[in-house]
This record gives C-alpha cells, sequence and structure tokens, in this order.
C-alpha cells in the first residue's frame, strides 16, 4: 500500500467560489498569482481574489451568456466573448471600466490572446475566426472555411498559427502570416468542442462532444495519442505547463487528470454537481480551477507535479499494480494509440465546502449596456469604433439592475458592515488601486478548524479507496494463482491419460474371439 506521503501528492480541493446565478462557462488565472477570473451563463464576468477573505468583484455589461475569458498575458486586460456578438476589455480594477465592440455577426464562442498580448482571436457562429489588435481594437483578418459554428480558436505560442474547431468536426491549422488553411484534421464522431496548444507548441489537443481526447503532433501530423476516458463529452481541457499532464471537465460531471508521459488517466475527481464546462491551470501549475452547471467555480491545490517526474513514476507503479508497466514512448508512438479507461485511477470526492473562508462579499461593477445602445452602436463596421461603458458600484445581491442602483449606498453602508466614513475612504482609495489590494476579516478559528476536518475526511476517503484497491489487486492475484494452478492440474492428468493410453496401445497383444 502506499505511503500516506504519496497521499498527500494527490490534488486537493483549496477553495471553492459562490457567487454566480447560473452555470459557469469559463475560468482563467491572472498570470499575477493572485485572481482568477469566471464568466457565466449570469451575463456576468467575476473576479476572484485568491487572498483569504479578499472580496469578489461582478462586472456586468454583456447582455448574453459570457463565453470565454482570458487575462492579457501582462495581467492588467481581461478579454470576454459572449452570445450577445462582442467582446469586452476589461481594466480588472475597482473602477470597472470596459471597452466593448461588436466582433461578429453571431454568438463569440471564445476569445484568447496572443502570447505577446498585442492580438485576439475569436471564434463564432457566424463559421468564422477573426483576429484583432488588441489597442486599437482593429479588425485584422478573417479565416472562414469552416462550415458549421466554431468553438473555439487559439493561438500557438509563437504566434504563428491558430488552431480552431468546431461543430464541422473539423481541427484547422492556420497561417497566421498567409491566412491559410495549412492542415485538416477530420476523424471526430461529433462536434470538436476545444482545442489549444501545449506550452511548447509542437501538439494540439482537441476535445469532442463524442467524448474522445486527441492529441495531434504537428512535426509529423499524426494522431500520437487518443483518449477515450470520459463517459459524455468533454466540454474543456487544460495542459499543465511541465506538459506532463493535461486535465479535462466534461458532462459526466468529472475532472479527469491524464499523465502524458505514461499515457494513462491517474486521477477522476468528484466535485460538481452537473457538468463541469470549463477547467484551467494557473500559468505555474500549481493550481487549477473548474467551473460547471451548478454555478460553483472550485479551485484545487495540484500537488502532484511537486515531485520529479521519475518519483511521480515509482509512487504510481506502487499505487497501479494491475496496470501494464509505465510505456514512456507513448508520446511519440508509430502509429495512433488509443488508451481507455482504466479502472484504477484514482477516485477523489472531497465535500464540496470553502475549506479556507466563508463565501466572498461581492461588489458589483460595470453597467448593462443597454438594448437601444447597443442597436445604435451596430452600424458600425466590423466594430472599429470601441464603446467606453462606466462604472456603477452597488453592492449585494439586487434582484434587479434598477434596485440595484438605487440601493447603492445603502448597499455599500451595510455590505462594509456599517464601518461607514471609513469604508468611503478605503473605497476613493481602491479606485487606483488593483483589486488584490482590497481584503476584508481575518480569518477565523471556525473557519480554520473546518479546514481541517475537510482535509481530514479527504484523508480518510483517499485512504478508503486505497484499501479497497488493494483488496481488488489481492482478489485478482488469487484468482489468478487459482487459475494456473487448475490449468497445471489439468495438464498433469491429460499427461497422465496420454502415458497410460501410450502404453495400452504398446504394450497390450489384441484377441480376437
Amino acid at each position: 500500500m502506499p505511503t500516506m506521503a504519496s497521499v498527500l501528492e494527490d490534488p486537493t480541493l483549496e477553495r471553492h467560489f459562490k457567487g454566480h446565478k447560473d452555470a459557469v462557462t469559463c475560468t482563467d488565472f491572472n498570470p499575477n498569482r493572485k485572481q482568477l477570473a469566471s464568466g457565466s451563463v449570469d451575463k456576468s464576468l467575476m473576479i476572484w481574489n485568491l487572498a483569504s477573505k479578499a472580496r469578489a468583484f461582478r462586472f456586468v455589461g454583456h447582455q448574453d451568456v459570457v463565453t470565454g475569458v482570458q487575462f492579457s498575458p501582462s495581467g492588467n486586460l481581461v478579454a470576454t466573448s459572449s452570445k450577445d456578438r462582442t467582446v469586452r476589455l476589461w481594466t480588472p480594477s475597482i473602477k470597472g471600466e470596459s471597452t466593448v465592440f461588436k466582433a461578429h455577426t453571431a454568438a463569440v464562442r471564445s476569445v484568447a490572446f496572443s502570447h505577446d498580448g498585442h492580438r485576439l482571436v475569436t471564434a463564432s457562429d457566424d463559421k468564422s475566426v477573426k483576429v484583432w489588435g488588441v489597442h486599437r481594437q482593429c479588425f485584422i483578418c478573417s479565416l472562414s472555411q469552416h462550415t458549421n459554428w466554431v468553438r473555439c480558436a487559439r493561438f500557438s505560442p509563437d504566434g504563428r498559427l491558430i488552431a480552431s474547431c468546431g461543430d464541422d468536426r473539423t481541427v484547422r491549422l492556420w497561417d497566421t502570416s498567409t491566412k491559410h488553411c495549412i492542415n485538416c484534421f477530420t476523424d471526430y464522431g461529433g462536434s470538436a468542442t476545444f482545442v489549444d496548444f501545449n506550452s511548447s507548441g509542437t501538439c494540439i489537443a482537441s476535445s469532442g462532444a463524442d467524448s474522445s481526447l486527441k492529441i495531434w503532433d504537428l512535426r509529423t501530423n499524426k494522431l500520437i495519442q487518443h483518449y477515450q476516458v470520459h463517459s459524455a463529452g468533454i466540454n474543456s481541457f487544460s495542459f499543465h505547463p511541465s506538459n506532463n499532464y493535461l486535465i479535462s471537465g466534461s458532462s459526466d460531471s468529472t475532472v479527469k487528470i491524464l499523465d502524458l508521459l505514461e499515457g494513462r488517466l491517474i486521477y477522476t475527481l468528484h466535485g460538481h454537481k452537473g457538468a463541469v464546462i470549463t477547467v484551467a491551470f494557473s500559468r505555474t501549475g500549481d493550481l487549477f480551477a473548474s467551473g460547471g452547471a451548478d454555478s460553483q467555480v472550485l479551485m484545487w491545490r495540484t500537488n502532484f507535479d511537486t515531485k520529479s517526474y521519475q518519483d511521480v513514476l515509482q509512487q504510481h507503479s506502487r499505487r497501479s499494480t494491475p496496470d501494464p508497466p509505465p510505456h514512456v514512448t507513448d508520446i511519440h508512438p508509430r502509429g495512433p494509440h488509443l488508451h481507455h479507461p482504466q479502472p484504477t485511477a484514482i477516485q477523489i470526492s472531497p465535500a464540496v465546502a470553502d475549506t479556507q473562508s466563508s463565501d466572498p462579499h461581492v461588489i458589483e461593477l460595470g453597467q448593462a449596456f443597454h438594448s437601444t445602445t447597443a442597436a445604435a452602436n451596430s452600424h458600425h463596421s466590423n466594430g472599429l469604433r470601441p464603446h467606453h461603458t462606466g462604472s456603477s458600484r452597488g453592492e449585494g445581491w439586487m434582484g434587479d439592475e434598477s434596485a440595484g442602483r438605487a440601493g447603492a449606498t445603502a448597499g455599500s453602508q451595510a455590505g462594509a458592515g456599517g464601518r461607514g466614513r471609513g469604508s468611503r475612504e478605503e473605497e476613493e482609495r481602491a479606485q487606483t488601486h488593483p483589486l488584490e489590494a482590497l481584503s476584508g476579516h481575518p480569518s477565523c478559528l471556525e473557519s480554520t478548524l473546518q479546514h481541517i476536518v475537510q482535509q481530514l475526511d479527504i484523508l480518510t476517503q483517499t485512504v478508503s479507496v486505497l484499501e479497497e484497491r488493494l483488496t481488488l489487486t489481492e482478489d485478482k492475484l488469487k484468482e489468478c494463482l487459482l487459475h494456473q494452478s487448475h490449468i497445471l492440474k489439468e495438464a498433469q492428468s491429460s499427461g497422465g491419460r496420454r502415458r497410460t493410453e501410450s502404453e495400452e496401445t504398446d504394450g497390450s497383444p489384441v484377441h480376437s474371439t
């Protein structure tokens, strides 16, 4: 049985964030390692501070579902895409300012920065992929060979390529200099839902509504790994910065962690009720987030990436004895290699509770963009003229926008616990400070005790799972030994019968009557 040390290297639930009023569709970590952004069916962008007891911020502006979110490489901008056909660029400060431009003629499904932060790529239900200049929000080019809705588009690390995928069941690779489609992969049994490059840019992975996940080597244009580990469609995935691991979120309510060098599933995480729609590693890989239909954002500590890869292999050889030996060469096999579900993946089912703090205090920022204004602005060609939206602060959970605006002052006083003048001074001070500067009450003893209890629960559950797996291994071993013993006895008895028959044939004369 593995030692307790290896149990502590399993991923653990660190925080949960409640604040969205509907399904969470997208997540991304700030490169500064202090914030996490999420978008939702509730039309809002939320920015969560990772510091304990810090406030959360809701940015209002989109008129429909927020489908994609990403921090710029510098962390000073957040881009969001929406079914309202627009892209917004937010400044993640308490001013709540955003720039909005009409990006497509139909719902925008994804938005992503280039790695130098100068360009954006968007994918849309209008069957096109578009590239934009960030600083002037200017249209650069359109890529239009998809024949159905485009679900996702991403830049390669060097910015020379774009990968896109969609409901036409294809994954396309584009050259950004020539604007040509240079490759098209068409092996999907359903919609291709998500695509991304690994951190070195040598491979792309794509997921499908048929629950498959495929990894292609761009140097050979060959499929090198094919995983079929989920029982429903995969909605999102994320490469670990080391390229050794990949996490995926599925409509089967689970998050799966794949070991790409060993070529198999190593963890299944249960925490969401309903579909997992988004997963994302932090830029350093020490944390990852998941969000889903239950309106929650869960933040996990990775843990399994803290050891050297050889130590990880040794650890898993101890805990997964029924499996075949690790086949490291599968990262570049001669042909496609299908990885089927492994029953020995470690199942982690934490009790979903906030392990560090109570639900964060939420501050509402931004102002809804009225339909009349949007209609008037839609005449601008390609959305080249950006529209700036000011801030409108109102705290608490208001039933409608008018009530929120009317009660902004009262809500601020109530939300601040009646601190009055001190609260107003703090708010004014924060106008020019980044969001992470705002923090609330210090942690209490109850929260610490709850954290300890939750960790003990997780350890108990993990030990129980490992004991069950050990018992299963022992049973299989006994069954194998009994089977071998039975075969040996049969071989011995058949050998004895053959010798008897031979003696009867050779040594006994036949008498006739």
